[in-house]
């Protein structure tokens, strides 16, 4: 997963021009369909928190993700601390449990995170920011 947290770091700085400043929004859109909000919601010196949204009018809001991603500049990787509003995740989880959580969520929230940002990076996102 170390790996995984380190990529989604240095691909988040190929998306977003800057991510120093709080309070800053990044709006995106891939190819004319899909359109994405990225959010600095604190920046300070060693972490940077983003909030990640699909903001596209076309699908209902449960098929759209949402994601708490938390950037550690010291340590260099980026990780996803809450997912589609579940709040905090385990390093793993019993199987079976009472919310019904697999084993590895954690790992899988921060693939899916991996996967989101390549596809963006492919697709060559048009940005345009907000302060």
């Amino acid at each position: 997963m170390q790996a995984v947290c380190e990529l989604n770091y240095a691909q988040f700085l190929r998306v977003l021009p800057e991510c120093d400043t709080a309070d800053m929004t990044f709006e995106f859109t891939v190819r004319n369909v899909l359109s994405y909000r990225i959010t600095i919601t604190d920046a300070a010196r060693y972490t940077t928190t983003l909030t990640v949204d699909q903001v596209n009018a076309y699908s209902p809001a449960y098929l759209k993700p949402s994601m708490t991603v938390r950037l550690y500049h010291d340590a260099r990787v980026a990780e996803v601390i809450s997912s589609q509003n579940t709040g905090a995740f385990a390093a793993s989880y019993d199987y079976p449990n009472n919310k019904m959580r697999q084993r590895n969520e954690k790992q899988m929230v921060n693939i899916f995170l991996a996967e989101w940002l390549q596809f963006c990076l492919k697709h060559q996102p048009r940005v345009t920011s907000e302060a």
